[in-house]
């Protein structure tokens, strides 16, 4: 396996996690007022990610490559897309917001199985990559909770 390959996965990783940090930040406010009990949640989230972005951030330090410590194009795009679709949204912008953080999640999980499966990743990466992957699953769960909850 080389390090390059690692490295760029690594990297990859951490940009889906600072577009996670970024639309948590982002949604930050849109729903507490109403639902102040999904709050906590959020900020938990917020937490996590940073935690695993300094841990991926470690990871590609010690492999002597140069983090890539920005949101991707892609989440750049998708949290514009979110901002547009939601200025006309005639209904329930917390359900929305919900909706968009239970996809974000959906994306993340697979990007991490996808980095578990590539094969490119060392014991320690994937330790790690395993051990973030499950806390994704789990803030997936909650949220997908959430959500068909708000719904009912």
């Amino acid at each position: 396996m080389k390090t390059e390959q690692t490295v760029a996965v690594l990297n990859d990783l951490l940009q889906i996690t600072n577009d996670r940090i970024e639309g948590f930040e982002k949604v930050e406010g849109k729903v507490w007022e109403m639902y102040p009990d999904v709050k906590d949640e959020y900020d938990r989230m917020i937490s996590q990610s940073k935690i695993m972005k300094n841990e991926l951030i470690n990871l590609i330090t010690e492999k002597n490559g140069t983090p890539q410590d920005s949101p991707s194009v892609a989440g750049t795009l998708h949290r514009a897309w979110i901002d547009i679709k939601n200025s006309f949204t005639l209904g329930n912008l917390e359900e929305s917001t919900l909706g968009n953080v239970v996809f974000g999640e959906k994306a993340a999980i697979d990007a991490y199985q996808k980095a578990l499966a590539s094969g490119d990743l060392c014991e320690k990466s994937s330790k790690v990559v395993s051990e973030q992957l499950h806390s994704l699953k789990d803030s997936y769960n909650q949220f997908k909770k959430i959500e068909d909850y708000k719904k009912e």
